[in-house]
């Protein structure tokens, strides 16, 4: 069984900075891409930001130059640095892995979650 754990959320003002953690434990024999998705009240969920093994980056236009994404591939970890935060930006964060399991199954597993309020 894999679990998806994120950490890191809170309320902060409009320029702030807040940085998010994700681990993923349990039965794990391999984590390919790890990625952040939002969804904002009365939105659908949106790619914030994924990352490869390697560490390739990809960014949803609205956070270039503001997000950074990285991992601890020792760790199973995935983080979310998040600067000049705004309003807009206030949601849910979602953290996803895509994870080799016991089986040799490849699977999206997904987190509960963790809010982020930017107040203006």
């Amino acid at each position: 069984q894999v679990q998806i754990m994120e950490s890191g959320g809170g309320f902060v003002q409009a320029g702030e900075s807040l940085r998010l953690s994700c681990a993923a434990s349990g039965s794990i024999f391999g984590i390919d891409v790890m990625a952040w998705f939002r969804q904002a009240p009365g939105e659908g969920r949106d790619l914030v930001a994924t990352i490869t093994s390697g560490g390739s980056t990809k960014y949803a236009d609205s956070v270039k130059g503001r997000f950074t994404i990285s991992r601890d591939n020792a760790k199973n970890m995935v983080f979310l640095q998040m600067s000049s935060l705004k309003p807009e930006d206030t949601a849910v964060y979602y953290c996803t892995a895509h994870i080799r399991d016991r089986t040799s199954a490849w699977r999206d597993h997904w987190g509960q979650g963790t809010q982020v309020t930017v107040s203006s």
